[in-house]
């Protein structure tokens, strides 16, 4: 296990009525901006309990914040924030709506052109402080420092993060998540669940308490994940989901192991050329890149075959490969196609190009937990995809 410092300073409010804690939670003096996605808070009294807790605190709301949030979408909020001046964000939402938000909370501060924020890793020396509360658990956001916004022309989609814009504070009522339609939750899980894997999946380092953190949470998701969806009232399944996908990815997981993180990369840009959901193209490139990879992640994907699918009899290639197919057969249990015919996405071997054409335009040439997928490897994951 290699060296490393683990902190995060998000306050985690979790549970039922737990809305109401906003009024301790947010400073009294703050002058507050209400950030939100679209009408469904509204509809389900999320909106209510929110700025009836804030009071006189709420100034303004940005409202409308779209999957996989645009920059182009955001730069005109950015000056609203400078001209009316709050001293708090708060985010309502899924992953879309906070991770637009801290974008918000750098750009806003930001001297320069904030797209270099995502575009050229530009330093962040401030940030607008912000908390969040949690509607559609999958991301992980509510927990970390990470942020993902994409931009219509060129059409991209990049990351940045930074302490500055974790959350101070993450309120996860799994009620409010009762009433989110079925895509939506499904996502959620297979989020989360890659989110493990892409930690989990590289090579042992001696680090037995990340592997069963990981194989624990891997398999919540499994069981409560199918739970959540076949039962959609079931308040302990959603509970455990939620609690799931924000230890997934608010850094415990990754302490002291090395990180893959090629099928997000990859994935994203599915997304910006395709605009397939997030989720979906994590569904569509893991099994194939898994399939790539089989010898250099062997160790630990027999140790994942075994310990999350009971996965021991037959030769070492065997157990890899049916841990791989078990693997697709869990996304696509789900309903979500695994295969890039599947959604309407032909002409492989070009899709595989034009993906490896925008990798090498930003420099970016080695993929995986030891850079050992190259173009030529992200090419033949995706011909794998079809």
């Amino acid at each position: 296990m290699a060296n490393f410092e683990f902190c995060n300073p998000t306050r985690v409010v979790f549970g039922r009525g737990q809305l109401a804690r906003l009024a301790d939670l947010v400073p009294a003096d703050a002058r507050v901006l209400l950030t939100y996605g679209g009408g469904s808070m509204h509809r389900n009294g999320v909106h209510a309990q929110v700025t009836a807790a804030l009071g006189a605190r709420l100034i303004a709301e940005i409202g409308g914040i779209r999957p996989n949030p645009a920059f182009e979408q955001l730069m005109p909020q950015v000056a609203q924030i400078r001209r009316d001046q709050p001293t708090f964000l708060l985010a309502v939402g899924g992953g879309s709506v906070i991770d637009a938000t801290k974008f918000l909370a750098a750009a806003a501060r930001f001297d320069g052109d904030p797209w270099t924020i995502l575009s050229q890793q530009a330093p962040i020396a401030d940030a607008l402080p912000l908390g969040a509360v949690l509607t559609l658990p999958g991301t992980g956001s509510e927990t970390n420092q990470w942020s993902v916004i994409s931009r219509d022309t060129p059409r991209e989609k990049l990351s940045f993060g930074h302490p500055l814009v974790r959350p101070q504070f993450a309120v996860l009522d799994p009620e409010v998540t009762l009433s989110l339609p079925p895509r939506q939750v499904v996502n959620g899980v297979i989020d989360a669940f890659v989110h493990v894997l892409e930690q989990y999946l590289t090579y042992p380092v001696n680090a037995p308490l990340q592997d069963r953190l990981a194989e624990a949470v891997l398999l919540t998701l499994i069981d409560e994940g199918r739970t959540t969806v076949a039962e959609p009232l079931d308040y302990a399944a959603r509970a455990n989901v939620m609690w799931s996908a924000s230890l997934a990815l608010n850094g415990l997981l990754a302490a002291g192991v090395p990180e893959d993180w090629a099928t997000h990369t990859i994935g994203h840009e599915l997304t910006a050329l395709h605009g397939l959901d997030h989720a979906v193209t994590l569904a569509i490139v893991l099994p194939a890149l898994l399939a790539h990879q089989a010898e250099a992640k062997r160790l630990k994907l027999l140790q994942y075959g075994a310990r999350v699918w009971g996965i021991t009899e037959g030769s070492h290639e065997q157990r890899v490969a049916a841990t791989i197919v078990r693997t697709r057969g869990f996304f696509e249990g789900f309903g979500v196609g695994t295969h890039l015919a599947q959604h309407g996405i032909g002409a492989s071997a070009r899709v595989a190009d034009i993906v490896a054409e925008r990798l090498a335009a930003r420099g970016v040439t080695e993929l995986g937990e030891r850079g050992g997928i190259t173009l030529a490897g992200v090419r033949e994951i995706l011909r794998l995809a079809a």
